[in-house]
């Protein structure tokens, strides 16, 4: 690609067999490109966050899923829109251009727009997919964020976002086709509905 550099993968040891993949990965391409940080147990992400910011080397980090429903072809644009506008963060979008989800069932559908309408209604963010992971930060943005963020689950990527806006970080999307992992199964059932409402309640009564 002509960047320098390395892929940091955090396993909290999931039954699916990341860890081994992984470690065939670092065999391959060498522990400075492969760098598989494990714990034992599942931790949380904005703990996955700060485990991996302690090993990134880089002026900027790129945040994906590792199932592939977040595809690598788009991280050049992410890099090209960076660069294009010298953005502190560049945020995938399913919302916007020719962005889109595959995969998903007309419920799984209705929940993601319905949660991204009521958080464009109460917070303004000024960003169209509010709960996707599929980001570029700047270092040094992304320490600071994690500083102030206070969410959990689905809520946390909301907060990065709304927390960025209120700091003055400057936001660029990319239109990116989010397609459903293949194996295993989504987490998202009635408590994390819950949760995602009380934090957006939360986040609207605080920000």
């Amino acid at each position: 690609s002509g960047y320098d550099f390395e892929i940091i993968i955090i396993d909290d040891g999931s039954p699916d067999g990341t860890q081994e993949i992984a470690e065939q990965l670092e065999k391959i391409y060498g522990s400075d490109k492969i760098l598989l940080r494990p714990r034992a147990r599942k931790l949380g992400l904005g703990t996955a966050y700060i485990h991996g910011m302690k090993h990134a080397t880089g002026n900027f980090i790129v945040i994906m899923d590792a199932d592939l429903s977040h595809h690598p072809k788009f991280i050049p644009e992410f890099i090209r829109k960076q660069k294009e506008g010298n953005f502190d963060i560049v945020s995938g979008t399913r919302y916007k251009g020719n962005g889109g989800v595959y995969g998903w069932d007309l419920k799984r559908k209705l929940i993601s727009r319905g949660a991204n309408f009521i958080t464009q209604v109460l917070l303004r963010p000024g960003a169209s997919d509010l709960t996707g992971s599929f980001r570029l930060y700047r270092k040094e943005v992304l320490q600071k964020l994690m500083e102030k963020c206070v969410s959990k689950g689905y809520v946390f990527q909301m907060e990065m976002i709304v927390r960025a806006r209120q700091l003055g970080y400057t936001i660029g999307e990319v239109p990116i086709s989010f397609v459903d992992r293949v194996y295993g199964e989504s987490k998202l059932g009635g408590n994390e509905i819950v949760s995602f409402l009380k934090g957006l309640l939360t986040l609207f009564a605080t920000t």
